[in-house]
């Protein structure tokens, strides 16, 4: 096993976790198959435990080995029996790699006292995996010169002990410009065998604990909140010990405010801010003291269904704070926000494509749904557009913004009630403070926008009245927004219905000329690849010049998106086998397509087992450049689309991105109502794509 990658360290707290879940991440945007190896684990009380760091890179979506396959031996093995134990890696990792087409192996942990023979260790294992060696340094205080004997130190431990340095990752940078010192770091290192050089700035969020993660460091119990924000990270430790307008002002974003339980005020007081647009979101609020609440504000705090956390503890004030201050938080499976941080931060400082062929890992030809995804939001981060979010005091579309905005996937606009958005957004535990506010209320822009809105709609009655009371509509203000070019695209239909969605884009932003109908495709994820199904959600029953306008429409979507488009015309007959109105409707779009779009390969009317299926195309239409081979699927009505992907998608386990609305001069998209967090994401990448295409379908 070539393709592999050993992700080490000399010493403790270098972030190493956070290095190799990117580098994996990386990998599963160039093979089908990744792996992970933890060569020695790190088990709790009674060895029940997981390994915290192994389960966080299990956890990621492109890997489908379960836990235990991916660990090697314990602590205690090695130090019983090292020959043994290395004997068991060895095994246990080829068993992985033999199922991968690469494979991250992450190295053994520290204390915060560097071991050499820690070190040494780690370096015979990559030896014998064959896997060259990514150093992890923390950089944290130090200099170029403090980093480049460090390296050549540990340099010297791993070619000694028969392994390879290909690549150093300076991370958590405080004293100097990441791109400077790794530029210094670079220079000190080079020579005929000098490694790849990287540097990550220091982000604090990455080390903060969680609530959780408070709450044995101070002996507390949960009393009060929702558990599910008990992960949110802890940015800081305000004690609340004067007035309280003296603690808002000291309040800070993540914090957690420390007080007795005997300050309700102080409670209440935070509870407020918390929830109110002009103050920072804090993290939680423990109680100190062992003093509980009064029981009138603990009715008040049930009725009111605050979901802040409220710890509660026997310590006092300066046991409570030190303790607190002195926990030290991880990266974990169970940290979203962490993880797209770090994702965001190597993205930006490390050069992914280099690092990779510096490994000599192949890309892949087929292209997994995990693949297609992370290509959605590579291309969407690489020329960053702004979105506008109609849906704004949606949960779901608070945490799908807080996402987008961390991995720097588009600039948001939420649409709302300023206060509600900031109280539904603490409710979630989602920060949307990257993102821009409006309410189409009490805007500056409604005038404007109600003004364009008169303009476009006089001819139909429309008084300047009804402009200024449609304008106030989350749909149409965003869409609006998106056709004077005050943002390049819009998503919503998470609780608005697909009308609510399509009707004001109709209206306002109006289709592309030579289309006469605005359609829908899903991207098909199947195992090895991405189809396009076309039209699954707009239109019941279209005609022929609807059907070819649909076809040429999905076939433009699927080459901006990369795939090649060759266009089966969806019917129950395949050929002249058939006859019928229905097949008659497909042959007619066929050639309309064939008509209007020469380049386009075409085929129709065909079934769909001829369209997908080389064997009964070579039975059916032989010699066809489409059969057997098609990559876009255009059905003949809603019902027979509609009812086709959910069955794919069901019985394929496929995965569904869509549905993507085409035809229109600018890019409006609609949710499912069900649709979940990550749908939301993806949908937004999609939008800033087809905006970065001009809209796509031409």
């Amino acid at each position: 096993m070539e393709n592999s990658v050993y992700v080490a360290s000399a010493e403790g707290f270098t972030g190493k976790s956070a290095v190799a879940l990117a580098v994996l991440d990386a990998l599963s945007r160039r093979v089908e198959r990744v792996g992970v190896f933890r060569p020695v684990v790190r088990t709790g009380s009674g060895a029940t435990e997981r390994d915290y760091v192994l389960d966080l890179l299990v956890s990621h979506d492109a890997v489908t080995l379960a836990y235990n396959d991916c660990a090697g031996v314990t602590y205690d093995d090695v130090h019983d029996d090292p020959v043994a134990a290395l004997e068991t890696i060895l095994e246990r990792y080829h068993r992985v790699a033999d199922r991968c087409d690469a494979v991250v192996v992450i190295g053994s942990d520290y204390t915060d006292v560097a071991s050499p023979t820690e070190l040494a260790f780690n370096a015979r294992v990559a030896a014998n995996l064959g896997a060259p060696v990514l150093l992890v340094l923390n950089a944290a205080g130090r200099s170029v010169a403090d980093l480049v004997a460090l390296t050549d130190m540990a340099r010297v431990e791993i070619t000694g002990n028969h392994a390879r340095l290909f690549a150093v990752v300076a991370n958590r940078v405080t004293i100097s410009d990441p791109v400077v010192l790794a530029a210094g770091l670079a220079a000190g290192l080079e020579g005929p065998d000098a490694p790849l050089v990287y540097a990550l700035p220091d982000e604090p969020l990455l080390s903060a604990p969680s609530m959780a993660d408070l709450v044995p460091a101070c002996a507390g119990t949960l009393v009060a909140g929702d558990p599910a924000l008990m992960d949110r990270e802890v940015l800081g430790v305000v004690v609340a010990g004067m007035t309280m307008p003296n603690v808002l002002d000291r309040l800070t974003e993540g914090a957690v405010v420390v007080t007795p339980g005997d300050r309700p005020e102080v409670v209440l007081g935070v509870l407020m801010a918390h929830l109110s647009a002009g103050f920072p979101q804090v993290a939680g609020i423990v109680l100190n003291g062992g003093i509980a609440l009064p029981r009138q504000v603990v009715r008040l705090l049930e009725g009111s269904g605050a979901t802040l956390p409220i710890v509660a503890t026997d310590l006092g004030t300066h046991e409570t704070s030190t303790a607190l201050t002195a926990v030290r938080g991880r990266l974990t499976s169970a940290s979203p926000r962490k993880i797209a941080v770090a994702l965001a931060l190597f993205a930006q400082y490390v050069d992914a494509d280099t690092l990779l062929d510096r490994l000599d890992v192949a890309r892949s030809t087929a292209v997994t749904p995990l693949m297609f995804e992370h290509q959605l939001t590579d291309d969407a981060v690489r020329d960053r557009r702004h979105i506008v979010l109609p849906e704004g005091e949606e949960p779901r579309i608070l945490q799908a913004a807080d996402l987008v905005l961390r991995r720097g996937i588009a600039d948001l606009t939420l649409l709302g009630d300023p206060v509600r958005i900031s109280a539904a957004a603490a409710s979630a535990g989602a920060d949307v403070t990257g993102a821009r506010i409006v309410d189409p209320s009490a805007s500056d822009l409604t005038e404007r926008l109600a003004a364009e809105l008169l303009e476009r709609r006089r001819h139909k009655g429309m008084t300047a009245e009804e402009a200024r009371t449609t304008v106030q509509d989350v749909s149409y203000f965003g869409t609006l927004m998106v056709e004077l070019g005050l943002a390049d695209g819009m998503v919503s239909g998470a609780v608005h219905t697909t009308a609510h969605t399509i009707r004001p884009a109709l209206q306002v932003v109006r289709t592309v000329p030579g289309v006469s109908v605005v359609s829908s495709v899903f991207f098909m994820c199947l195992e090895h690849q991405v189809l396009v199904y076309g039209d699954c959600a707009v239109n019941p029953d279209p005609d022929p010049e609807q059907l070819a306008d649909i076809a040429i429409s999905s076939a433009a979507t699927a080459s901006a998106f990369g795939i090649e488009p060759r266009v089966a015309m969806l019917s129950y007959s395949t050929g002249a086998s058939g006859s019928g109105s229905d097949v008659e409707k497909v042959s007619v779009a066929t050639e309309l397509v064939r008509t209007r779009a020469p380049e386009l390969l075409v085929e129709g009317p065909i079934q769909y087992d001829a369209a997908i299926d080389p064997a009964v195309a070579a039975t059916k239409l032989p010699g066809s450049p489409v059969a057997g081979r098609a990559t876009v699927f255009v059905f003949p009505d809603l019902n027979t689309g509609n009812n086709t992907y959910k069955a794919v998608q069901r019985s394929a386990d496929a995965v569904a991105i869509g549905p993507v609305l085409q035809g229109l001069r600018k890019p409006v998209n609609d949710l499912s109502r069900g649709a979940t967090v990550r749908d939301i994401v993806n949908t937004i990448a999609i939008t800033a794509v087809q905006a970065q295409r001009g809209g796509v379908a031409q």
